[in-house]
Formats: structure tokens, C-alpha cells, sequence
């Protein structure tokens, strides 16, 4: 007999309510808000001299870029890259979350 398969939508409304599952929710965006560019390097197990590396700037430009509260999307978007990431950047109206393209 073929096993019937649920996607995890199905089971987590069968192990978690509507509250807890919102409130994880907002407990993962907020950890992912509160991490600075440091702390993402640091949480991927990356010294600055290979993410340097990998997205073709100098250690020291990376050091400041770091310690900077205020980035160019480009700076941003080479940095994530050299992590190996991609950047993504939302949007919050009225509600709603909304993935800007080209910028």
C-alpha cells in the first residue's frame, strides 16, 4: 500500500495552532532582523579575509562596511554574496510584504 504524503502546511495546522504558528513567525523575522553583517559572517563560519575574498573587495573595505550602520544595496548584495547568499529586499505596506525587483 503507497504511503500517503501531507505537505507541512497540512501538518503544522494539525500541531500547531493559529497563535503559535504566527508568533513563530515573528519570532524568526525578528531574529533575522536583529543580526548585523558581522554576526551573519560570524553565523556562517566565515572569517572576513574569505568573504573578502569571494566578493572581490579588499578585507579592510569589508572590516568597515561591517562596522557601517548605513549600506549601498551594492555593498550589501556583494557582501551576502560572498557568504554565498543572495539579497533580498521587502517591502512592508499596509500589511503586506512585497520582494522589490532591481533594486
Amino acid at each position: 500500500m503507497k504511503a500517503k504524503t501531507k505537505s507541512w502546511k497540512q501538518i503544522e495546522k494539525k500541531l500547531f495552532t493559529r497563535e503559535e504558528i504566527d508568533e513563530a513567525e515573528r519570532f524568526a523575522e525578528r531574529e533575522i532582523l536583529e543580526m548585523n553583517l558581522r554576526e551573519l559572517r560570524q553565523a556562517a563560519g566565515k572569517t572576513q579575509e574569505q568573504v573578502a575574498r569571494a566578493a572581490k573587495m579588499k578585507q579592510s573595505e569589508l572590516s568597515r562596511a561591517e562596522r557601517r550602520e548605513d549600506h549601498l544595496l551594492s555593498t550589501l548584495r556583494r557582501y551576502v554574496e560572498g557568504l554565498g547568499g543572495e539579497l533580498e529586499v521587502v517591502a512592508r505596506v499596509g500589511g503586506r510584504a512585497v520582494k522589490l525587483r532591481g533594486v
